[in-house]
């Protein structure tokens, strides 16, 4: 018996009994569609946050100075020189004060953040305006309370409509709002939308601290993020002398960590879901054994007319293989429609990959074909003399 004889007996047999067919697939169908589904999510998620840290500069790094105290101190003045004697591998600067603060307008109000920078930073985060300016080297100078806003603060507080010069009052002070930033997170509170940018020199006065910890730096270009790294590590350990009192990470190495830990998790759900796969598979067995139990006189029959062990095999392992295809194949279409409808549902990005699909529709024929083995040897193992006195 051919292939081709064995695939269309299969065929039949699977449409003489369509509700069990459909059962025993599914095991695979779940199984598969979970695979699906899964890592189209977190494909998904791994690229909004890799996007969302991208649109930060991909050639950034940021230096991390804990307050401890000490006599020895790396400030402003220290860090403008330290870049412009590296022209080569750094391209601008700039401190970075973080302030919680309370902001006003009128009798609205809401609980945020501020961030003092100077008037590199736009550039360095790539950062859009909608309307206005941004922070300039003279609003550092004069310690001006000026702010730039996100999206989400001009909504809350002013209803979408910013005008030149518009006051808002933080912690009590009014400062005057001389940009609005482009919506980039649907203005959602604790987003990137939500967010105050002022002068670092009125941040510090604001914050009652002089301390700057965190900087944010340019590199000439990705190519020489290490050798910047480098550079800066080396000059901050002429500093502290002391590789604890200082971290300094590059947006290029976050994207890589997120990227491994995002994998991490994938490898980790799809585990899981492979499980209803096995699942799928035992259902196969079974229903292939209670199949073979059904078809022992026709067995018995095909040996009494020459049929060999391996076709008896064949035709069982290939009915095996062709449920879990169908299967599989069910389970990539519901897989794709579950994803998209995941994705519109709860507003999230969803990546198909070809390869995750192609995995576990490879894996479902595989589990069907090793599933079906003990089946298909029993089936061949028959005597078909007995086989024949089977009632």
């Amino acid at each position: 018996m051919d292939i081709m004889q064995s695939f269309r007996m299969t065929m039949k047999s699977l449409q003489a009994n369509k509700m069990r067919s459909f059962l025993t697939m599914l095991g695979i169908i779940i199984g598969v569609a979970s695979v699906i589904v899964l890592t189209s999510l977190m494909n998904g998620l791994s690229k909004d946050i890799t996007s969302s840290l991208q649109s930060a500069g991909t050639n950034t790094i940021t230096v991390n100075i804990p307050a401890r105290g000490s006599t020895r101190t790396f400030g402003v003045s220290d860090m403008e020189k330290f870049v412009a004697e590296t022209p080569d591998l750094f391209k601008s600067f700039s401190p970075s004060v973080g302030v919680q603060i309370t902001a006003k307008n009128g009798t609205d109000s809401v609980d945020t953040s501020a961030t003092g920078v100077n008037e590199n930073y736009d550039e360095i985060q790539k950062t859009e305006l909608s309307a206005g300016r941004f922070i300039q080297y003279v609003d550092v100078a004069r310690l001006q309370k000026v702010c730039v806003i996100g999206s989400y603060i001009a909504d809350k507080l002013f209803g979408g409509n910013v005008y030149a010069d518009s006051a808002l009052i933080i912690n009590g002070s009014s400062y005057t709002v001389i940009g609005v930033l482009k919506e980039i997170s649907d203005s959602t509170a604790s987003s990137t939308d939500d967010i105050v940018y002022i002068p670092y020199t009125t941040a510090t006065r604001l914050a009652g601290n002089a301390f700057i910890g965190t900087w944010t730096l340019e590199a000439a270009s990705v190519d020489k993020i290490e050798k910047a790294m480098t550079a800066i590590n080396s000059k901050l350990y002429t500093v502290f002398n002391d590789e604890d009192a200082y971290r300094v990470f590059s947006m290029s190495q976050m994207i890589k960590m997120m990227e491994e830990v995002t994998g991490s998790i994938s490898l980790v759900l799809v585990g899981i879901a492979g499980i209803s796969l096995l699942v799928g598979g035992i259902g196969i067995m079974n229903i292939m054994l209670v199949s073979v139990t059904e078809r022992t006189r026709e067995i018995g029959i095909r040996k009494a007319l020459g049929a060999k062990r391996r076709d008896i095999m064949s035709q069982f392992i290939i009915e095996a293989a062709v449920t879990s295809a169908t299967g599989g194949v069910t389970g990539i279409i519901v897989g794709i429609a579950l994803s998209l409808l995941a994705s519109s549902a709860m507003k999230m990005t969803t990546v198909q990959s070809p390869n995750s699909v192609l995995l576990a529709f490879g894996v479902s024929v595989a589990i069907g074909m090793v599933f079906g083995y003990f089946p298909a040897g029993k089936a061949a193992k028959l005597n078909p003399i007995d086989a024949l006195r089977y009632e």
